[in-house]
């Protein structure tokens, strides 16, 4: 019994684990099923949805146009978004914000502010001396940094999403140009914080297009690789990408198509956005000549001067794509003078002549970094909207050498379809057919440390040694693990970018600090002091570059070996099922299983980066992580301190522990030996040779960011209800529109509806100049005092005007209803009778209904009668002012109690059984009863005159006591 009790514990275990999983599981979807992403392009944003029924679709906003610009107007009370916010740029050109994206992760010094500056000197820009960045000052009371200002786009796109899917959303992945350093990604998703989202993924927008392209065309992917060059110039910035699309073989789920980012070459500033500015300079120089003669001031220093050509600008732009010259004009455009000039596209191109130069530029950028050539690249694909000026067409495709370059992709909304995809195949609510997508490192990162060494005796000099951590175009998401072999006390190490060479020296500038972090250890000289007789495998110092492309330092642990000989004794029976059952739930290989432990990795030691080879003996390490454990990987996590650990207290420790996890005990590949042998027999046990235990301490880790603090978590709580607060005060507003509107549109109604003939009909002169004089009396209140009026005021008046009219607006319903009620009800009275006069027709021998039933269907129709003959003659006595007596909804009671009369019996007689008929004395049966329907008489047919046949005996119906069914030919 004692057996069958362990073996049924470790069961319920397993049982309650199932379910727990389950609930946890159903939890987690019952919290919001829909997911959506972010295309954030610096003009316009594209938003899609995935939802229960809605597979990826595009989310329309309020004007029901696909793609939104990504424009806010800040105000003292009140905020604008969209095209609402583009709208306002010409009117409060100080106080809309665009392309504040590029301000993301750059400190004040970096160019791209002062460029900023130049484009759009209309902004203030202040200092933030904290973090070194900078903040749009609104007004003297309202400023906001760039991270608040992108919070502020993400939340009003979730809320378009959440209208459009009818639920709320949460999780979401955002795109981020392939160009965005570490800097730049968490200032993303410190904004998405700021907005309440919970980013599932940062891709990268090229990942995302090249993603949304193969999953279209999965079936055109197949085992051999196919090399596809996309060319996305937008409005901010032009990026290469070559992407190759092949099937693999994955563990999970066999053969799978798969992408991989084999080369990007990218512009900065080489986008749409400095073609229109070009167009900008050149209508405003156009304009200053047209009024060279009238002492006027220059139109550049109007700021709604030059938001208006900024505006033509763009139009201009999009026109001269599809045209050979066009007019731009604006009514109005300073002091009330209106401009009107001619461009032609020669001049356009003229214009940008030099931008142009710049499009091969990403191209050859892309290739070197891919190491390939144009003659591999299948296919050339145009992506974003400034591909569409002819000129850009033309120089590409002389670049790239093709015939012609492919248009077959949705050039707006392919990022944000790529990128909705990937948020439902993160999500737990969906399952969405794989595909593998391998980003690739576009900025190499490595780490740097410097150390005291003796060349001679007596002689020391600091060595500096560098070690790659993600080489340029290395895959991710990645793990990495750093040994430190040759440190026994506490030290410091830098982890900075790699070698940039590949950025020219202004995108060097652009690009800002080159490191990243200091990392200083506390706690490694108390490691080695913990366990003085073990031998050290040295510091392990944990890396993380994550699906978004960010990088964390996980964790730094000391790691320590020592020998031990392994018990002969065999394991336990509850051991061996609390194995099993760790095995069944991947606690042996999963890192949440372990417990201040480090994950098996593989080793692939680091060949040493130039000029940095390390003395004789040193050794630094640089291993990737990966799944399968190594053999002799075992390890245990370090016993409680209690001074010098004695052998026993270790085997303790190893005993308490070993059914924690697998990764946590001896390897059995290494107990059962080589592979295909049976292990040795229980006398060769003891001969067994001594296996390693690992003991791992957790090292102290200070992290000092270079590049660009973080904002502090208190100023992150503060913006973040910030923005709340912001919200709620639209939402608010919005309130107080809607009863405002409500209020103002009721007034003007109900005054129209006082001449009409049917509202006349039912009042009297009184009583219409008494609703009017208290109509006109609240518009004039809503005139002058409604500016101020609380949301509740506003409410409150409406229902005190609703109330004056109810009377009213009820006579007037009323009547109108009346024909059609009458006319259900004299049809349900008519039909009703019919019905009530064949059921009393039945014979008595084929009668279901009893006369009880049909005496009281029989008083229902008369008293219904009864009842719409004295209410319609009482109504006629009464003038049309007065408050009905006939009423829509007494006529409406009065059909449902007679409809559920006859509903009863209509159910009884449909589910009656008809009754035996009685046998004649030739043997046949009575006629069926007049109303008996096609199923009851079933297939029968009368026989011909003279043909009756007399049926079989009874007794051999009796002998198998059930009646034989009757033959078709039978009655």
């Amino acid at each position: 019994m004692a057996v069958k009790v362990r073996r049924q514990r470790p069961r319920r275990r397993v049982c309650w684990a199932l379910v727990a999983v389950l609930l946890a599981d159903l939890l987690a979807l019952s919290d919001t099923l829909a997911v959506m992403s972010v295309d954030l392009g610096s003009e316009s944003m594209k938003v899609a949805i995935v939802k229960p029924g809605v597979p990826m679709e595009i989310v329309l906003n309020k004007e029901s146009r696909r793609k939104t610009p990504v424009i806010v107007t800040l105000k003292e009370n009140e905020r604008f978004f969209g095209d609402s916010a583009a709208s306002m740029a010409i009117k409060n050109p100080k106080a809309t914000l665009r392309y504040f994206q590029h301000l993301l992760g750059k400190q004040a010094d970096n160019p791209h502010v002062a460029l900023y500056q130049a484009r759009f000197p209309e902004h203030e820009l202040t200092f933030d001396p904290q973090r070194q960045t900078v903040h749009f000052q609104i007004s003297s009371q309202l400023q906001f940094s760039p991270e608040e200002v992108l919070g502020m786009v993400l939340n009003y796109s979730r809320s378009l999403a959440e209208d459009f899917a009818e639920q709320p959303i949460k999780d979401a992945v955002i795109t981020v140009p392939v160009f965005f350093n570490q800097a730049e990604r968490r200032a993303v998703l410190q904004a998405a914080r700021m907005a309440g989202l919970k980013v599932l993924q940062l891709i990268n927008d090229n990942t995302a297009t090249a993603l949304s392209y193969g999953v279209f065309r999965r079936k055109d992917i197949n085992t051999t690789a196919q090399n596809i060059m996309f060319y996305d110039m937008g409005s901010g910035s032009t990026v290469c990408t070559i992407v190759t699309y092949q099937m693999v073989k994955t563990k999970e789920a066999g053969m799978q198509p798969q992408l991989q980012i084999r080369g990007v070459g990218f512009d900065r500033t080489l986008g749409g956005l400095e073609m229109e500015l070009r167009l900008r300079e050149r209508l405003a120089g156009l304009f200053n000549e047209q009024r060279k003669g009238q002492r006027a001031k220059d139109v550049r220093e109007n700021p709604r001067a030059m938001a208006k050509l900024l505006r033509e600008a763009n139009r201009l732009k999009t026109v001269l794509s599809a045209n050979a010259d066009h007019m731009a004009q604006i009514e109005g455009l300073m002091d009330d003078v209106d401009f009107k000039a001619k461009v032609t596209r020669v001049e356009f191109e003229e214009l940008c002549a030099d931008l142009f130069e710049r499009v091969p530029g990403p191209v050859q950028q892309a290739l070197q970094s891919a190491e390939m050539s144009l003659d591999e690249i299948e296919q050339v694909i145009l992506v974003g909207g400034a591909t569409r000026v002819p000129k850009v067409q033309e120089v590409l495709l002389k670049a790239v050498g093709k015939e012609e370059l492919g248009k077959n992709i949705n050039a707006d909304e392919a990022a944000a379809m790529g990128a909705v995809y990937q948020a439902a195949a993160l999500s737990k609510a969906f399952k969405v057919k794989p595909f593998v997508v391998r980003d690739a490192v576009v900025y190499p990162i490595l780490v740097e440390f410097t150390r005291e060494v003796e060349e001679e005796p007596g002689i020391h000099s600091l060595k500096h040694n560098k070690r790659v951590l993600f080489s340029r175009m290395g895959p991710y998401p990645q793990r990495k693990v750093i040994t430190f072999n040759r440190y026994s006390h506490d030290f410091n190490f830098h982890i900075n970018y790699g070698d940039l060479g590949f950025l020219g020296p202004e995108d060097l500038r652009v690009f800002g600090s080159q490191n990243l972090t200091t990392v200083k250890l506390k706690g490694v000289g108390d490691s080695f002091k913990k366990y003085p007789d073990y031998e050290s495998k040295g510091i392990k110092a944990h890396f993380n570059l994550d699906e978004s492309g960010v990088l964390s330092l996980d964790r730094v642990e000391s790691v320590f070996e020592t020998l031990v000989e392994d018990s002969p004794e065999e394991e336990s029976t509850l051991t061996k099922l609390g194995n099993t059952i760790s095995s069944l739930f991947g606690g042996g290989t999963t890192p949440d299983a372990k417990e201040n432990g480090t994950d098996t990795v593989q080793e692939e030691e680091e060949s040493p980066a130039e000029g940095s080879k390390d003395e004789p003996g040193e050794q630094v390490e640089l291993k990737e992580e990966a799944e399968a454990p190594v053999e002799d990987g075992s390890q245990l996590p370090p016993p409680e301190p209690k001074g010098d650990a004695t052998p026993e207290g270790e085997k303790a420790t190893e005993k308490e522990n070993g059914d924690k996890s697998e990764a946590q005990k001896p390897s059995e590949k290494a107990e059962a030996g080589p592979e295909g042998i049976a292990p040795a027999p229980e006398g060769e046990k003891k001969q067994k040779p001594a296996r390693k235990r690992r003991m791992v301490e957790e090292i102290g880790v200070e992290l000092v960011v270079l590049d660009l603090p973080d904002l502090p978590e208190d100023k992150l709580a503060q913006s973040v209800q910030r923005l709340q607060d912001l919200t709620l005060r639209d939402l608010e507003k919005q309130e107080r529109e809607k009863a405002a509107n409500s209020l103002e549109a009721f007034i003007f109604e109900t005054q129209d509806k006082l001449y009409q003939p049917e509202y006349q009909e039912v009042s009297t002169e009184e009583q219409r100049e008494e609703i009017s004089g208290k109509l006109s009396a609240a518009s004039t209140w809503l005139e002058d005092e409604g500016v101020g009026a609380t949301t509740v005021m506003l409410k409150e008046k409406l229902a005190e005007l609703r109330k004056l009219c109810q009377g009213l607006f009820f006579r007037v319903e009323e009547r109108k209803k009346w024909p059609e009620r009458l006319s259900a009800l004299d049809n349900l009275l008519n039909h009703s009778s019919m019905f009530l006069k064949g059921a009393r027709l039945i014979p008595e021998m084929d009668q279901i209904f009893t006369e009880v039933e049909m005496t009281t269907l029989e008083k229902v129709i008369n008293e219904t009668w009864a009842w719409k003959n004295a209410t319609l003659a009482e109504q006629a006595k009464l003038p049309a002012t007065e408050k009905p007596v006939l009423l829509s909804k007494d006529i409406e009671a009065k059909m449902m109690a007679l409809d559920r009369e006859v509903q009863y019996l209509l159910n009884k007689a449909k589910f009656t059984k008809p009754r035996p008929r009685p046998k004649d004395k030739n043997g046949t049966r009575a006629e069926p009863p007049l109303n008996a329907s096609a199923s009851d008489q079933g297939e029968k047919v009368i026989p011909p005159a003279g043909e009756n046949r007399v049926p079989e005996p009874e007794q051999k119906e009796q002998s198998t006591g059930q009646k034989r069914p009757l033959k078709n030919d039978e009655l």
